[in-house]
């Protein structure tokens, strides 16, 4: 039941007021009393306050700006005179939600309170998809703690405070570009509203273009209905074009008329819209090049290198590898029902040695991949994609030099890394032992005997 709290110094207004709202399953409470209200607003909470502007010892705006500072988010309904409509309005500047002038019907009223509770319930609504779309792509989602990544993260902060309009984030696939794409969304004011993605390779130049402007009943033949475009849809929040340099050039020239009057006109439509979206484009190509290959705008790509945030590759943050590896490892503990702590200590060395081509796309495969199979507490080597098992043996190394180790200053356990290396060459060789023992220049019987030793026989 809905609770209302009603403060004027007429009971008769107080009882009216009550006797009409508990007929529409409202719970009302009533005061004549600006101190007892105060410590009602303390002990309770209330989905809507009616409070008369001309109450005595506190005024009703004296009173109204304590209600502000205690219970912000609770809508207040100012119950003013007929000649106070001016400080009805300078009630309404102080946050009042609304205003009732006496006389007021009993429809009014309940009216009034039932539209303020839904702007209450809306409010709440509104908070909440604010606080789950920053816990899952706020800033704190992108891990890492090099040079690299925390400028990035620097330029996340400053374009979500500025509210940037145009902004275009460039990197290799998989780096995590619509990952920042959404941190900037969340971190804004705009995260109130949608976030609208689109990939520009995935869709013919037809299809795109009316996915992105919509269209009107009848602008082409499978067109039977009116349909709004993805920008409009975005208005208030952010639209973000995903691969930017494989848009046609004939929709270049489109987005490029949108970025400069901020007006969108369906296919077949005779008016435009005037929407307020910010812009996020990426894309993992080099745009001045295609720019001087004729594939791309040169006007439209000035026009979107606004501000450019580049999103540097694994490679060049090596040391952030393994922060991302474990946050993977509890992401897939929880979807997975597992209890896995990490890495063996040649498992990371591995992935800190190999590349990453594919980016935290390919890392994430990689921790997903091994947290399916692996049936111990800690993923091993032989869990790792023979890609990586197998970078640092490149066909010109010595095998002698294949792995590089180095004693670390605590030291290790020989066995334990004779014990890696077999599982390795087993992992390469697909279990087959002829061809393990060639991999580390020993006889079959002796990778036997070793493979019994460690408990690696079946």
């Amino acid at each position: 039941m809905q609770r209302v709290l009603v403060i004027d110094d007429e009971k008769l207004i107080l009882d009216m007021i009550k006797s009409e709202l508990e007929k529409s399953n409202f719970s009302v409470t009533v005061t004549d009393s600006s101190k007892d209200a105060i410590k009602l607003i303390e002990s309770m909470d209330f989905e809507v306050i009616l409070l008369d502007l001309m109450m005595p010892n506190i005024t009703g705006l004296e009173l109204l700006q304590m209600i502000k500072e205690k219970k912000s988010d609770v809508p207040v309904i100012m119950i003013t005179a007929h000649g106070s409509i001016e400080t009805a309005v300078k009630a309404m500047k102080l946050g009042a939600y609304d205003y009732l002038t006496k006389p007021f019907s009993m429809e009014e009223l309940t009216m009034v309170v039932s539209n303020a509770i839904k702007f209450k319930l809306t409010s709440e609504e509104l908070k909440y998809y604010k606080r789950e779309f920053k816990c899952n792509y706020g800033i704190q989602m992108i891990i890492g703690k090099s040079k690299a990544i925390t400028e990035v993260k620097s330029l996340i902060k400053k374009v979500a405070e500025a509210d940037v309009k145009v902004i275009l984030i460039e990197g290799e696939s998989g780096t995590g570009k619509e990952l920042v794409a959404r941190a900037i969304h969340a971190e804004s004011e705009r995260c109130k509203r949608p976030f609208v993605a689109i990939n520009c390779a995935s869709l013919p130049e037809n299809l795109l273009e009316s996915e992105l402007f919509g269209h009107e009943k009848g602008a082409f033949t499978d067109a039977k209905t009116a349909k709004k475009g993805l920008i409009e849809f975005a208005d208030g929040g952010t639209l973000f074009l995903d691969e930017i340099g494989d848009m046609p050039l004939n929709l270049q020239a489109k987005i490029l008329r949108f970025l400069e009057d901020r007006s969108v006109r369906k296919l077949g439509g005779l008016t435009d819209l005037n929407v307020d979206v910010q812009v996020i484009a990426a894309t993992n190509k080099n745009l001045k090049k295609l720019v001087a290959e004729g594939k791309f705008r040169e006007d439209l790509f000035y026009r979107i290198q606004v501000v450019p945030i580049l999103v540097p590759p694994l490679r060049e943050r090596r040391e952030d590898i393994l922060d991302i590896a474990k946050f993977f490892v509890g992401m897939f503990n929880n979807e997975f029902k597992k209890s896995i702590k990490g890495f063996t200590p040649i498992a990371e060395k591995l992935m800190l040695q190999y590349d990453w081509p594919g980016n935290v796309r390919e890392l994430r495969n990689a921790v997903e991949r091994a947290m399916i199979f692996e049936d111990s507490d800690m993923i091993t080597v032989e869990r790792l994609p023979v890609e990586i098992i197998t970078i640092s043996c490149r066909q010109t190394m010595p095998a002698a030099k294949c792995l590089e180790l180095k004693i670390p200053q605590n030291g290790l356990d020989i066995e334990e890394v004779e014990k890696e290396l077999i599982k390795q060459a087993l992992a390469i060789s697909k279990g087959n032992q002829s061809k393990a023992a060639r991999l580390l220049n020993i006889g079959v019987d002796a990778m036997r005997y070793r493979m019994k030793k460690f408990g690696l026989l079946n």
